[in-house]
């Protein structure tokens, strides 16, 4: 099969036309993601899951720590080329490492050895970071959670949790222990277990008094310490060096509007919840009188934002719903996720130049967010994407860096892995997000899982989406403006049956139908009741025709079916082509079909197309769009991350696309590579390589684009990657 690139000067040309405009604002932008799975040791299965929770950065801002919980220990990396991050080994514990920082030479490691939720038990480790020998360790006296240190590094603040048994009394408190805090002196990075000091911390919260739960702590530059009570709704201002309350108060709660409330398969930000507990999680101070709380809304709440306090407990800046809409936006809200949001849960504080950062960690919805702490109200000034279930963070203002800890490894489902993802700051444009949506009659449009695209007649940069069956409640085709940057959803047109939402589709491609309406491929599982079908929408969104797949394809019917659609021809001439996933009953292994339709005629047929071979995985056609003298064909493997080998464009001359009778001996198209998506996939925002490149079209100027179907951030980092190819004529 021949195999065709771009020329030297045509790829000239399309670098030129997307690279970045010099900006007088830095922005961050990710330059690596490393994946922990790397760094296991020698000898270990590669499949063994892993994470990367709590992360810190050596005082030269060369070498990471993280918390790998499921393998009981931490991890190095060496970041001394932050662009190109090398595994730098682990060292094992006994216990859980549930928080680690840097003191010096040494990392200081809190360490969960409990032998049940009613018998906590906890050390803290002090790990020489050149031999990684573990030199000291200090009964803690409990579970630990968090660690910090003070800004001269001699005190070491460790929050004991205690934490509750979610299975007793449906998780309610109060459940003894009680948790506490814990004071350690540290002298040129050697802790003095000698010293700890417990301060008590019952008798203060509104909510369980005598079972505090501490979650995190945080110093300021006074040595004053914050320390969250997540489950009783609490903060608690400390005197690092005596151990004296200073203050305590309840988090109080927040009223929200302009949410999505219910997890059913649609995205409809109208919902409000009424005085919703703000259980805060992480704490940062923003100075020495002010702090931000990352309200986690982790059991009875959901309140999904973050708040400003100042040290007597006052509210000075309430988030509410703005980050969780901001992040809606741009296609990453986990639905499936309804009671608790976004989830913000990870923190992280520091000025870069002039600018006093902080960076907020959504855990579902696995972005974070920049703001720029401006004394009153916080300036958004980016979301960046962050890997799977964010929950730690590190900034590191000497280098212009910034790093994650994602915790998810899904490599048990065959999906991406727990990374440490590098930020830097630097004049330029932000890669991400690539697009985002806009409001109609005054409503946030939600988006997610993008699945199929195709030209708006006549308007060049004009494109439609649409969405599968993850919004099940809420099928949608959705307009883009691909010529603003990013990409811009300007309209949603639902897709309607008798009046009401459409039910039991899974529409994975779309193709005008030439009068304002559409055809839609519809990939049918008999599981889901869906059916193999191809239908038609008028210009409103209504269904008009439901055409059901003939006999002679229902005999070899599989789940794996139309996965794109695309018409060629007009009129009475017009015939309709769907690319068919994977094998069915009746193929020979490493053939699909093609399938036409004749409206006019109601006269079905169909191709052999050859897939191409792989070593692992399936390989499989997620789009089909007939643009000029070819049909384009999106063919790719079901892996992710390094796993990934075939994203590509390929093409068959719409010449020869002559289809036979199905149930009889079918003709074999000869195909053409046109372009590896893998090398853009990785390199748009050096993140992993996502599994579902699910759409391309041409637009009316003849330009190609690209889509990737997030799954509605449900497992899923939630990246939906949108770019241009180019002129494809030229390829």
């Amino acid at each position: 099969m021949k195999t065709r690139s771009l020329t030297a000067a045509l790829a000239a040309v399309l670098a030129a036309s997307v690279a970045p405009a010099a900006s007088a604002e830095p922005v961050f932008n990710r330059i690596a993601s490393f994946a922990v799975a790397d760094n296991l040791p020698e000898g270990k299965d590669k499949a063994t899951p892993t994470s990367s929770e709590i992360i810190a950065a050596s005082e030269d801002g060369n070498t990471l720590v993280y918390s790998d919980s499921p393998n009981k220990a931490i991890g190095f990396i060496d970041i001394t080329d932050a662009k190109a991050p090398k595994a730098a080994g682990t060292v094992a514990f006994e216990g859980e490492p549930t928080s680690v920082t840097f003191a010096g030479g040494k990392a200081l490691v809190a360490i969960n050895t409990r032998e049940s939720f009613v018998k906590p038990s906890g050390i803290l480790a002090q790990v020489d970071v050149a031999s990684k020998a573990t030199d000291t360790t200090c009964d803690l006296g409990g579970q630990p959670d968090s660690i910090a240190l003070n800004k001269d590094k001699t005190i070491a603040a460790i929050a004991i949790e205690n934490e509750r048994d979610e299975e007793v009394n449906d998780g309610d408190i109060p459940q003894m222990p009680a948790g506490d805090l814990v004071l350690l002196s540290v002298k040129d990075g050697v802790v003095d277990c000698g010293s700890i000091k417990h301060v008590t911390l019952t008798g203060l919260a509104d909510v369980a008094g005598d079972d505090p739960e501490p979650e995190f702590v945080a110093f300021n530059g006074q040595d004053e310490i914050a320390l969250t009570l997540q489950e009783n709704n609490y903060i608690v201002i400390i005197n690092g060096k005596t151990g004296d309350v200073k203050s305590h108060f309840s988090a109080g709660s927040v009223s929200l509007e302009g949410i999505d409330t219910k997890k059913d398969g649609a995205l409809k930000f109208t919902g409000e919840m009424k005085d919703v507990a703000r259980e805060p999680d992480a704490v940062k101070w923003l100075d020495d009188n002010r702090f931000v709380v990352a309200n986690e809304g982790d059991w009875k709440g959901g309140a999904r934002g973050f708040t400003i306090f100042d040290k007597t407990g006052k509210v000075l800046y309430e988030n509410g719903a703005g980050f969780e809409r901001e992040i809606a936006k741009i296609g990453h809200y986990p639905d499936k996720r309804n009671k608790k949001g976004v989830e913000p849960e990870g923190l992280e504080a520091a000025k870069f130049g002039d600018d006093n950062l902080f960076f907020v960690l959504a855990e579902r919805a696995s972005i974070v967010g920049v703001y720029k702490d401006t004394g009153a109200e916080p300036e958004l000034l980016q979301l960046l994407p962050s890997g799977v279930g964010p929950e730690g963070a590190v900034a590191i203002p000497s280098r212009n860096l910034f790093v994650t800890a994602n915790e998810t490894d899904l490599v048990k489902d065959g999906g991406a892995r727990s990374h440490v993802m590098i930020y830097e700051r630097a004049e330029g444009e932000a890669a991400y997000p690539q697009i985002v949506s806009t409001e109609k009659d005054g409503e946030l449009i939600g988006f997610g899982a993008l699945s199929g695209l195709a030209p708006v007649k006549d308007k060049p940069g004009m494109l439609y989406a649409v969405n599968d069956s993850f919004y099940a409640s809420q099928p949608t085709i959705f307009t883009i403006d691909a010529t603003a940057k990013p990409a811009k959803i300007v309209d949603a047109l639902r897709i309607t049956r008798n009046g009401a939402a459409a039910q039991k589709l899974d529409s994975e491609g779309l193709t005008p139908d030439g009068e304002g309406g559409f055809w839609l491929a519809n990939e049918g599982d008999a599981d889901k009741l869906y059916s193999h079908a191809i239908i038609h929408v008028n210009k409103k969104g209504e269904i008009e025709k439901e055409i059901a797949i003939p006999a002679e394809l229902r005999a070899g019917e599989k789940r794996f079916g139309f996965e794109g659609i695309t018409s060629v021809g007009e009129g009475d001439d017009q015939v309709l082509w769907m690319a068919v996933q994977r094998e069915w009953g009746d193929d020979e292994k490493g053939f699909v079909k093609l399938v036409s339709y004749k409206p006019s005629s109601e006269e079905w047929g169909a191709v052999r197309y050859p897939l191409e071979k792989t070593e692992s995985g399936w390989v499989g056609l997620s789009e089909i769009t007939a643009s000029g003298d070819y049909a384009y064909i999106i063919e790719r493997d079901n892996l992710i991350g390094q796993a990934a080998k075939l994203k590509k464009l390929y093409r068959v001359a719409l010449a020869d696309l002559k289809p036979a009778k199905l149930g009889g001996d079918l003709p074999v198209v000869k195909k053409e590579e046109v372009r590896d998506l893998i090398p853009e996939l990785k390199g748009a925002t050096n993140g992993f390589v996502v599994d579902k490149v699910e759409g391309f079209t041409v637009d009316a100027a003849g330009n190609g684009f690209i889509v990737t179907d997030n799954d509605g951030v449900d497992d899923s980092s939630g990246e939906t990657l949108f770019f241009g190819i180019g002129p494809m004529n030229a390829m």
